[in-house]
């Protein structure tokens, strides 16, 4: 747990690991019990194990992946501002011809 008493998933990765960890061998009551003292649900432990063991996969996405994700994301990005002008431009239009 860390030392501060910020809410978990504003807990940084190393502590989050270690809740991990800490946890991995629990269940049932034990695993409710150690979630509740920590203020942690069950599924935030889940998820971080699945960001765990995806981070250290074979399956993990490489830097030239990352980088045409992140690319991809940037273009997407822009398409929703070009549609969102073109919108608010119909929108205006359409109450000035209706009114």
């Amino acid at each position: 747990m860390p030392a501060s008493s910020s809410a978990a998933e504003g807990w940084d990765s190393s502590d989050k690991l270690a809740a991990v960890i800490q946890a991995a061998g629990l269940n049932g009551v034990d695993l409710v019990t150690y979630c509740r003292e920590r203020g942690l649900y069950h599924g935030q432990l889940a998820r971080w194990r699945q960001a765990a063991e995806y981070a250290n996969g074979l399956d993990a996405p490489s830097m030239r992946d990352q980088k045409e994700l992140q690319r991809k994301n940037q273009e997407l990005i822009g398409q929703k501002l070009r549609l969102e002008r073109e919108l608010q431009k119909k929108e205006k239009a359409f109450t000035v011809y209706s009114a």
